[in-house]
């Protein structure tokens, strides 16, 4: 459970205390300060945590630069953005696969720090169909920073290490990123392409 998620709890133990002392004259002088902190506690537990960030960095997506594929596709590609594209800090990383392919994509990120953090929406998995896929991406560093945006295909193992390391980061509210050793055997890599944050990303989720 999360830091954000047990304040969330707190806050609202307190209004029920608060409420609770309300009814007693002589608890109102603890039961005011407890239902104000608790109110206190519910907004920032709110606002901070995935309940509302959600919805609101679905409206905040972009795309960048898209690269145009003629013929047959017969390896997964990602075509926006495209290489040396300079990108927003929340971006829908999109691409082409063959018919028949019946991996999981994957795409991971990789700043300056050299971990390799692997990106999902509510569906962890990228979205697929029709022979194409695509996968909420977020950035959280400097102005400038160079990445490594990686596309993985992952069998059903290395996609379940996958989402539960990311649930496993969400839960602790810690995302250390992987390295290089703790990505699963189950996992190819497909296609590489560097991009550049346009914009200063630290703190935006």
């Amino acid at each position: 459970m999360s830091t954000k998620i047990i304040i969330l709890i707190i806050g609202i133990l307190f209004i029920l205390i608060a409420l609770l002392a309300s009814k007693k004259t002589s608890s109102n002088k603890l039961g005011i300060p407890l239902g104000i902190l608790g109110v206190l506690m519910v907004i920032y537990g709110s606002y901070s945590s995935d309940f509302v960030n959600y919805n609101t960095q679905i409206e905040q997506v972009s795309t960048g630069n898209k690269l145009k594929i003629t013929g047959p596709v017969n390896a997964v590609k990602v075509v926006s953005p495209i290489d040396k594209d300079s990108v927003d800090c929340r971006i829908l990383t999109m691409g082409v696969y063959p018919e028949s392919n019946d991996k999981d994509i994957w795409v991971l990120i990789r700043p300056t720090d050299d971990r390799y953090y692997p990106q999902s929406d509510h569906t962890n998995t990228s979205y697929k169909r029709e022979g194409e896929w695509q996968v909420v991406t977020r950035f959280g560093g400097d102005k400038g920073e160079a990445y490594d945006l990686i596309i993985y295909e992952a069998d059903a193992s290395a996609s379940a290490f996958f989402s539960a390391t990311i649930e496993k980061w969400k839960e602790e509210d810690n995302y250390p990123g992987l390295k290089l050793e703790e990505i699963p055997i189950g996992a190819k890599e497909a296609d590489r392409i560097k991009i550049y944050t346009r914009e200063n990303c630290r703190g935006v989720f």
